[in-house]
């Protein structure tokens, strides 16, 4: 924000994923749409081709061909209906959701100044998103649906997603690899693009438990059937999971030692949680954590880490907020910003620094405020000297 503009261009920077998932929900349906036409449509077709091949060859018995084109519309009234049940029950409320969010981004740019009350609204929304994804993202579910439901804000958050994302990694750490080879099939296309080997990895890691429970025929089958497709571009893995039948999992042997390892499945619930947050452009870190971290870095300074210039009031210097402080840079200011240790505000042309005879410098309001309560006298909070207001020098900064 400048000048008491609002500044669109930072504000969208954080709202590319709050489009972005309802649009990749959008896609899935579309995608389950297509598939469903390409199956009944092809059945159709073969239908009416060998109907057609049947009349070359000859008069067709017209009981036969009126079966066939009655199954024919059969499929084509069956596809109708399920298309419009996919419509009516997914594909409606994910329009709904989109176009709530893009009404959403859009009144934004109707607010042309911070002070503007419309703005304050918005913002306020904003966070109340921030913290639904915090908390979700902590696994609490129910807590963050409470705070959507009291704040009015249930479609413009991921609460559908996140659990989705619970669920998955719950079967994962019960070591199953089902629920995520599921979610990797209706994203193949999505996955390819991303060049993601989360599902190769799935897949290898269901073999090496077949390898674990000495199944050396079903782990042979299995690695013919879904692992020797991936032979171009994980050959060096491939071989050694073959080897890997020849060593039982107390083998002390490092390369098939690390393949048995149980920290595996762990590894497994990272990258699947980092695909599908690549899939729908979400932050690998809460969207709070990531504000927090740009207003921290504008704050940081050496001074925040030394217990003598600490101050209450300052964000970094916050036992909690310190914490993330840790993770970014120090705050580059061409020009210095001094702030009052009496008062907390920052001391310029309007609130002016003024010294003590004795050197110490506080700001003219913090001192204004003690001299009214204190017959016009002012005590220096470190030294402890005393004198009067009138005595006070004011400074001027270069």
């Amino acid at each position: 924000m400048s000048n008491g503009k609002v500044n669109l261009e930072g504000v969208m920077l954080f709202e590319q994923p709050f489009a972005r998932v309802p649009f990749e929900n959008y896609r899935k349906v579309f995608r389950t749409s297509q598939r469903v036409i390409e199956r009944e449509l092809t059945a159709v077709q073969a239908s009416s081709n060998d109907l057609a091949k049947r009349a070359k060859l000859g008069s067709p018995d017209p009981e036969e061909a009126v079966k066939s084109i009655d199954a024919m519309i059969g499929r084509v009234e069956g596809l109708k209906r399920k298309l419009s049940d996919l419509q009516d029950t997914v594909g409606s409320s994910t329009q709904d959701v989109m176009r709530e969010r893009l009404q959403h981004l859009m009144s934004i740019e109707e607010v042309y100044s911070s002070k503007d009350g419309d703005y304050a609204q918005w913002e306020e929304i904003r966070l109340d998103r921030w913290l639904v994804d915090w908390v979700l993202r902590h696994g609490k579910e129910r807590s963050a649906r409470k705070i959507a439901q009291e704040r009015d804000i249930e479609r413009l958050v991921d609460i559908e997603l996140f659990m989705d994302i619970r669920r998955i990694e719950d079967a994962l750490r019960s070591r199953s690899c089902a629920e995520a080879l599921a979610w990797c099939s209706e994203n193949k296309s999505a996955l390819r693009k991303l060049k993601s080997t989360l599902e190769f990895d799935l897949r290898l890691q269901e073999y090496i438990e077949l390898a674990r429970t000495r199944k050396t025929r079903e782990a042979i089958a299995y690695s013919r059937k879904h692992l020797v497709s991936w032979q171009d571009t994980h050959i060096t893995q491939i071989q050694q999971a073959s080897a890997l039948l020849a060593f039982p999992p107390t083998t002390n042997c490092n390369p098939y030692k690390r393949l048995y390892d149980p920290t595996r499945w762990s590894n497994l619930i990272l990258s699947f949680r980092l695909a599908i947050f690549n899939l729908n452009t979400l932050p690998s870190e809460p969207l709070l954590h990531l504000a927090l971290y740009g207003g921290l870095s504008s704050l940081k300074l050496p001074t925040c880490y030394d217990h003598v210039t600490k101050n209450v009031d300052c964000p970094v210097c916050d036992p909690w907020l310190g914490r993330l402080a840790e993770e970014v840079p120090f705050s580059h200011h061409v020009n210095s910003t001094i702030v009052c240790r009496m008062s907390g505000r920052i001391m310029d042309e309007d609130n002016p620094p003024m010294a003590f005879p004795n050197g110490y410098v506080y700001s003219r309001e913090a001192l204004e405020d003690m001299a009214t309560w204190n017959d016009g006298k002012v005590k220096c909070p470190r030294s402890g000297e005393e004198c009067d207001f009138s005595k006070l020098r004011k400074v001027y900064i270069s």
